[in-house]
């Protein structure tokens, strides 16, 4: 079944509680038996499926049919692409590996997905793990069987898996990339267009603080110029998911060269894009695609780049294009911006998830050591 089309199933069964009537023969929506073949409603309700005839499918009065289309449209928004895709692919690796194991993966044992953890603990972290979780239990729920994250064969496996693994397996933060990162990257950028391009969508990403989905979402109508810069419009995100939409303030830069508002403007004036999305591919022979850059462009952008520019990291940090919104938050706090400023500039929801950021900025700087008389 296509992912959306379960995703449907999900918001028209599972949540709604919306009837589809019996089917005459077999099973019916719920997956129990019919218990009257020969049952045939005498009155079809509204939001209820029409039977036909003796032996046909049943029909879809075409109020429902409409309804249900555009309840596909909504479902298909109902996690963003990025999760979608990695969701579908841990999903299809847990199928692989039930085959190869001979047991079912829906619905799958409990006790069978716990060794499928331990299959992959000595090579995945924790936060990969609890990713084909959620993946399994997403796709469990969504045709309707019972899952449990909870049981205790998995949370017992897990526990064992991050005493024995936890320290090897510490995921890699991003390091955090700040200006001084930020304009060695610079000049990995040369002057024509894909170095433009590049420009404007390292200032950017970091004058805003944006997510890699953010930033290569971003439309020419979502940029409104004013006389101190530029008010750019992020119409959803992580933490966004209804999609509200919000509008963050980028102040001209005090220096021409790493000015996110002169840079984009250049970029702009280079590409002659006019509406549509802004950061787009750009083809081996220079032309400018019409297509959005994707998120993991961004970050094959990012290492080619800092490739040119000699800039690596600690190996126990990792580089990312998230480094550029925790070098916004590192810088940003360590010249003396409120905690408040910054969660309302970043769109942070979690005052400790910012804090972590900082933390990591200020570990020797603010240590209790330095207090000590040694």
């Amino acid at each position: 079944m296509p992912f959306y089309q379960a995703l449907c199933k999900l918001a028209l069964i599972g949540t709604t509680g919306l009837s589809y009537g019996r089917y005459r023969k077999g099973k019916g929506m719920d997956g129990r038996e019919d218990t009257d073949p020969a049952a045939t409603p005498t009155e079809a309700p509204e939001g209820r499926l029409i039977t036909t005839g003796s032996d046909g499918p049943p029909a879809m009065a075409p109020a429902l049919q409409a309804a249900i289309g555009a309840a596909e449209t909504y479902a298909r928004q109902a996690h963003a692409a990025e999760t979608l895709r990695a969701y579908l692919h841990d999903w299809h690796e847990f199928q692989r590996w039930c085959g190869t194991a001979g047991c079912l993966s829906l619905p799958a044992d409990p006790v069978a997905v716990a060794g499928y953890l331990a299959a992959l603990a000595p090579r995945l972290g924790r936060s990969a793990l609890q990713r084909r979780l959620s993946a399994i239990g997403l796709y469990h729920k969504l045709q309707g069987f019972a899952w449990s994250p909870a049981h205790p064969a998995i949370r017992a496996t897990l526990r064992g898996i991050g005493r024995i693994h936890g320290a090897g397996h510490r995921k890699r933060p991003a390091a955090a990339l700040t200006s001084v990162e930020l304009k060695r990257l610079l000049g990995g950028c040369g002057d024509d267009l894909a170095g433009t391009r590049d420009r404007a969508l390292f200032l950017l990403g970091f004058a805003g603080a944006l997510r890699r989905s953010e930033l290569v979402g971003i439309d020419h109508d979502h940029v409104r110029p004013t006389a101190t810069g530029l008010r750019l419009l992020i119409p959803s995100s992580k933490t966004d998911a209804e999609g509200e939409g919000v509008e963050i303030g980028i102040p001209r830069g005090k220096q021409p060269d790493t000015c996110p508002v002169r840079a984009l403007n250049a970029w702009l004036a280079a590409s002659g894009i006019g509406y549509g999305p802004v950061f787009r591919k750009i083809d081996q022979w220079g032309h400018i695609e019409r297509d959005r850059l994707g998120a993991d462009g961004v970050r094959r952008i990012l290492l080619r780049r800092a490739k040119q520019a000699g800039l690596t990291v600690h190996a126990t940090e990792r580089l990312s294009p998230h480094g550029l919104r925790a070098g916004f938050v590192t810088e940003a706090n360590a010249a003396g911006a409120r905690d408040e400023q910054i969660m309302e500039h970043t769109r942070h929801r979690d005052l400790k998830t910012m804090r972590g950021y900082v933390r990591r900025g200020r570990l020797v700087t603010d240590s209790p050591v330095k207090l000590l008389d040694i």
